[in-house]
């Protein structure tokens, strides 16, 4: 109860500093924002918790999540099931899925950490297997989107009761029944347990089997939430469950927890996550403060148990130890609250003195721009940032840069919402998954943010503009012709992208395919591989694809990270009859173009796509810019087309040895 009191504590210090720090943080729609975006985390923290308390752990339930999903979008897409008999299934996968579960670890007596680490791997396995890596469901009915987007008497969401009625259903089981009784018992003693007549193996098969259904149900939501089932719904989800478990006091040694304890550090989690978005301070805070306190929690919670081990607990040393946890866990809250303050502190000064990530605000009523890429720490989106600083700096306005640090389309959809809450003037977006995203930049628009797309785009009726580095037609022309001159126009030639779910990079594959088919009849493309924007993975794939397609002569990459990737795996295996080309950044790829690995790059000037899509979006908060425009003045650009809604940036240009050395990006 102690530690409960302290988590509330802590909670409270978040509450009073964002209030202070974080605009609209302190209102009744954000309130619920953060509760309506805890649901699908909530509900397996809320189904971890008894696990853990006895004794054992889940890590499956993060990939059974992801199975649910697709499951659940075949069912309803594909089989034509209607929507409840397609929940019901998945509700029924979640419990098998918790019954295998449930079979290996009581009846087996395998330790629970391998057999969920192996469902880890075998749920999200399946749900990738299922849909190929690239299948995804969509275009499901409004009445069940309600669910995950709407809005009771517009303001309670809808999926916030469900959350509560799981939250009294787990309390009560938990702490009001003999079943909860026994959890602690088993927990602390199972040999004890079992020599006290308890059914071990029962019990703990159920609390599994109840995993796999939360699991289930929380995928539900977040399909109803995101507006798309994807094999990678859940992903990370049972790491962060077990931390709002453990950081609400309950042991990971088993004996010790409780369903309040676990929903203060859920909201604790959350508000953080939610309080730093707002104050536009970096995201990466969320993960250094909530592992700081979630070590400090698990060390202190390690020392008690060893303590209670050694030596019989007595008044007065429970009492000492409770103490150090107050101690340790108060300096965690000023170190956290000094982090964040400081953060902010030089946030401002560096506004101020117009030295800063963001642009110099001098105006108080600057235009406020978020926006975000695919992958924050990508090289390619590292340099439009630099473009969309200058812009902002030249146009006077206030930037926030912000997302995801790796492919997340779900995590693109939690900073939208968070910008939203914080009400800025134009959201900016390079879109990784067009119909998962579509949704919530419909509500900004519906809000009166101003929406734009950059890099590659949402559906058209959910922004305003896009701004486009180049027509997809003539990128993928542009690669297909290079591609023919270096092999003249005959032979095998393998593709490496980011994602085989991105919607530009397919876009742009499409129309490769389709210059291959007019123009190169004999000219193969022979595989096409994902990267996950990743240079190592790219590395890993390109040696596949030399063993498996020896005949390949040429590697197209169509991911910035990608192409260098590349090269290394062909200059490593020696193939001096492989050609490299593909869409990437000029310093990525000098040492290789300079050594001949790669043969040319195709690409846009980066920093000047930043720069103009923060030029497009002062225009647009400042109504410079109007719908049905033909042009646009863009600052250092000259004159820039707009055809229809899509604001043009140029030709790609092709980077080789001859010239590559005149670009420093």
């Amino acid at each position: 109860m102690r530690t409960e009191r302290i988590l509330a504590i802590i909670l409270l210090l978040e509450l009073a500093i964002f209030a202070a720090i974080a605009p609209n943080f302190a209102t009744v729609a954000n309130t619920f924002e953060i509760t309506r975006l805890a649901v699908e985390l909530g509900l397996l923290a809320l189904a971890l918790t008894p696990i853990i308390i006895a004794g054992g752990i889940d890590l499956s339930v993060g990939s059974m999540m992801g199975l649910a999903a697709v499951i659940f979008g075949a069912l309803w897409r594909d089989a034509h099931l209607p929507i409840f008999t397609a929940a019901l299934m998945a509700l029924a996968t979640g419990m098998l899925g918790g019954s295998i579960n449930a079979v290996l670890i009581t009846r087996l007596r395998t330790p629970p950490l391998i057999v969920t680490l192996g469902t880890y791997s075998l749920f999200r396995g399946m749900a990738h297997g299922l849909t190929s890596g690239i299948t995804s469901y969509s275009g499901f009915p409004a009445t069940f989107l309600y669910l995950g987007q709407g809005y009771l008497f517009g303001f309670l969401p809808p999926q916030l009761l469900l959350f509560a009625a799981g939250a009294v259903a787990w309390f009560l089981l938990l702490h009001r029944t003999v079943y909860g009784r026994t959890f602690h018992a088993i927990g602390f003693s199972p040999e004890g347990a079992r020599y006290a007549g308890i059914p071990v193996a029962r019990r703990l098969g159920l609390l599994y089997v109840l995993a796999g259904m939360s699991a289930s149900a929380a995928a539900i939501i977040y399909v109803a939430h995101l507006g798309q089932a994807k094999s990678d719904a859940g992903t990370g989800y049972e790491l962060m469950a077990i931390t709002a478990v453990v950081l609400g006091g309950t042991s990971i040694f088993g004996g010790r927890g409780t369903i309040p304890g676990t929903l203060l550090g859920l909201f604790a989690i959350s508000v953080l996550q939610n309080g730093l978005r707002l104050a536009a301070l970096p995201g990466e805070l969320s993960g250094i403060l909530t592992g700081g306190l979630l070590i400090a929690t698990m060390s202190i919670d390690r020392y008690y148990a060893t303590r209670s081990r050694a030596t019989p607990a007595t008044g007065s040393e429970e009492t000492t130890v409770k103490n150090s946890q107050v101690a340790v866990l108060s300096a965690v809250i000023v170190a956290s609250a000094l982090l964040i303050c400081g953060s902010n502190w030089y946030l401002a000064r560096s506004l101020r003195g117009g030295q800063t990530l963001a642009a110099s605000v001098t105006s108080p009523h600057a235009p406020v721009i978020g926006m975000m890429p695919k992958a924050k720490g990508d090289p390619y989106f590292v340099s439009c940032r630099l473009g969309a600083e200058e812009a902002a700096r030249e146009h006077g306005d206030e930037l926030i840069w912000d997302g995801p640090t790796d492919l997340d389309a779900a995590k693109q959809n939690e900073v939208v919402e968070g910008w939203i809450s914080r009400g800025v003037d134009v959201i900016a977006v390079s879109v990784e998954n067009r119909a998962a995203i579509s949704t919530v930049l419909r509500k900004a628009r519906a809000r009166g943010i101003r929406v734009i797309t950059w890099d590659a785009d949402a559906e058209p009726e959910a922004r305003d503009f896009f701004i486009n580095q180049a027509t997809p037609q003539g990128i993928g022309e542009t690669l297909t012709d290079e591609a023919a001159r270096l092999l003249g126009g005959r032979g095998d030639f393998a593709i490496v992208t980011a994602s085989l779910s991105a919607a530009n990079q397919n876009e742009w594959i499409g129309f490769i395919k389709q210059r291959l088919a007019q123009k190169y009849p004999e000219l193969h493309l022979v595989a096409i591989r994902p990267s996950d924007g990743d240079r190592d993975r790219a590395f890993q794939e390109t040696q596949t694809l030399l063993k498996v397609y020896p005949q390949v002569k040429l590697v197209m990459g169509v991911a910035a990270p990608a192409v260098p990737g590349i090269a290394e795996a062909v200059r490593q295996s020696e193939r001096t009859d492989v050609k490299v080309i593909g869409l990437s950044l000029p310093n990525l790829c000098k040492p290789y173009v300079h050594s001949g690995v790669v043969q040319s790059v195709v690409l846009w000037n980066t920093r000047d796509l930043g720069y103009l899509a923060v030029t497009v979006a002062d225009s647009l908060s400042r109504g410079t810019l109007k719908a049905g425009a033909a042009s646009m003045e863009a600052g250092r650009l000259g004159r820039i087309q707009i055809e229809g809604t899509q604001v043009r940036l140029g030709a790609p240009f092709i980077f080789n040895k001859a010239n590559i050395d005149q670009f420093d990006w």
